[in-house]
C-alpha cells in the first residue's frame, strides 16, 4: 500500500467509559484489537467547561436524570491521574493515545503527555483565547468543523495557522442524519483551505467513512461504545465493538484500493494485456501485391501483432506477401 493513502483511524471513546476507568481500559483493548491507530478520550473539568445554568442539548436529555451540563459532566468525568494511567496503559497496549481538551487546565495537562495531535472540538472553533493557547503548544492539530461556517473556519485558521492543521468535516448532531452529512464538504474544505482533511463521523453507519475517504479524507474519527444500551448521551450514536472492527476492516480494504493520482497499467493486469487487446489480421486470403483495405483486413485477438491504432497507415499499402485468413499482418 502507498503510505500516502494510509488512513488514520481514531476510535473515539469520548465519555462512553461512563466515568469508570475499568471500562476505559476495556475500550482501549477493543480499539487496539479492532485495528485503530488511535484511541481518543475527552478531558475536562466540568466547572471550568460550563456554568451551572447551562442547559442540556436535546440528545443529552434523553434518558438523563441530570438537569444541567455541569451535573451531567461530573457523572462522566475522569481525573487527570486517571488519564495519566490510561495514557500509560495505551502505550503498553501499543496504541496511540489522543484526547480533546475542553478548557485551559485540561489543555495544560494534556500537553504534558506525548500526544501526536491536539484535538479541538467543534464547539471551541470560535474560542479565540483557547485557540491561542493551543497554538502555543506547537503541536499538530485536528480541528473539528461541526456547526461551523466557512468564515468560522477561516477565523480559526488565522489564529492557528495552516502548517500543522488537519480540518475534520463534522455534523454536530448525535446521531447525525444520513441525509444531513454533506460529505461533499470534505472536498470543498480541502480545495478552499489547502489543508489536509478528515471526517469526524457522528452517524450510526459504518459505511459513511468510506464515502468520506473517497472524497479525500485522510483521518476518520468514530465514536464507539461497549454497549449501545448503556446510559449516557453518546452511546446510541456510537458503534458497538463488532461494528467498529467491521468498519476498520472496510477502511483498510478501501485504502489499499485508492492507489496513485495517475493512470498506468498495473502489474496484475499487465499479464492479461495481450489476451484482451487485438491485432490487425487478414479478413480473407490476401495475395502479394494486393492493397490493404477494409474489405481484406480486420482486428482480432491476441494483441501481440500490429496494433489497430496503425490501421490508417496500412490502408492502401500493397501487401509484401500472401496472407491466410486470420493471419496477423
Amino acid at each position: 500500500m502507498n503510505e500516502l493513502n494510509k488512513i488514520i483511524i481514531i476510535a473515539e471513546v469520548g465519555i462512553n467509559h461512563n466515568g469508570n476507568i475499568l471500562k476505559a481500559k476495556k475500550m482501549i483493548d477493543i480499539a487496539k484489537k479492532s485495528g485503530a491507530d488511535y484511541v481518543k478520550f475527552q478531558i475536562f473539568k466540568p466547572q471550568d467547561l460550563a456554568i451551572a445554568k447551562a442547559k442540556l442539548a436535546t440528545y443529552q436529555k434523553k434518558g438523563s436524570q441530570f438537569n444541567n451540563q455541569v451535573n451531567l459532566l461530573n457523572r462522566y468525568k475522569l481525573s487527570f491521574s486517571d488519564f495519566k494511567y490510561l495514557y500509560k496503559y495505551a502505550k503498553k497496549r501499543r496504541i496511540n493515545f489522543l484526547a480533546t481538551a475542553f478548557e485551559e487546565e485540561s489543555l495544560k495537562f494534556l500537553n504534558t503527555l506525548k500526544v501526536d495531535f491536539i484535538k479541538i472540538s467543534s464547539g471551541e472553533i470560535n474560542n479565540l483565547p483557547f485557540l491561542k493557547l493551543i497554538k502555543k503548544t506547537n503541536k499538530k492539530v485536528l480541528l473539528s468543523t461541526g456547526a461551523s461556517t466557512t468564515k468560522d473556519i477561516a477565523n480559526a485558521l488565522n489564529i492557528l495557522g495552516k502548517k500543522k492543521i488537519t480540518l475534520l468535516h463534522c455534523n454536530s448532531a448525535y446521531p447525525s442524519p444520513i441525509n444531513d452529512l454533506n460529505l461533499e464538504s470534505i472536498k470543498f474544505l480541502k480545495n478552499k483551505f489547502k489543508c489536509p482533511v478528515g471526517y469526524s463521523d457522528h452517524s450510526a453507519s459504518i459505511y459513511t467513512p468510506l464515502v468520506a475517504i473517497g472524497n479525500g479524507a485522510k483521518v476518520i474519527e468514530k465514536h464507539f461504545t461497549l454497549d449501545k444500551k448503556l446510559k449516557g448521551p453518546d452511546h446510541k450514536s456510537s458503534l458497538n465493538p463488532k461494528e467498529l472492527k467491521q468498519m476498520i476492516k472496510l477502511i483498510r480494504v478501501f485504502e489499499k484500493s485508492v492507489g496513485k493520482y495517475q493512470k498506468s497499467i498495473s502489474k496484475s493486469e499487465s499479464q492479461n494485456l495481450l489476451f484482451i487487446r487485438k491485432s490487425i489480421v487478414a479478413k480473407k486470403k490476401i495475395i502479394k501485391g494486393e492493397k490493404f483495405s477494409k474489405k481484406n483486413l480486420t482486428c482480432k485477438r491476441p494483441g501481440n501483432g500490429i496494433s489497430p491504432m496503425l490501421w490508417e497507415r496500412l490502408m492502401g499499402k500493397k501487401s509484401k506477401k500472401n496472407y491466410k485468413v486470420n493471419e496477423q499482418i
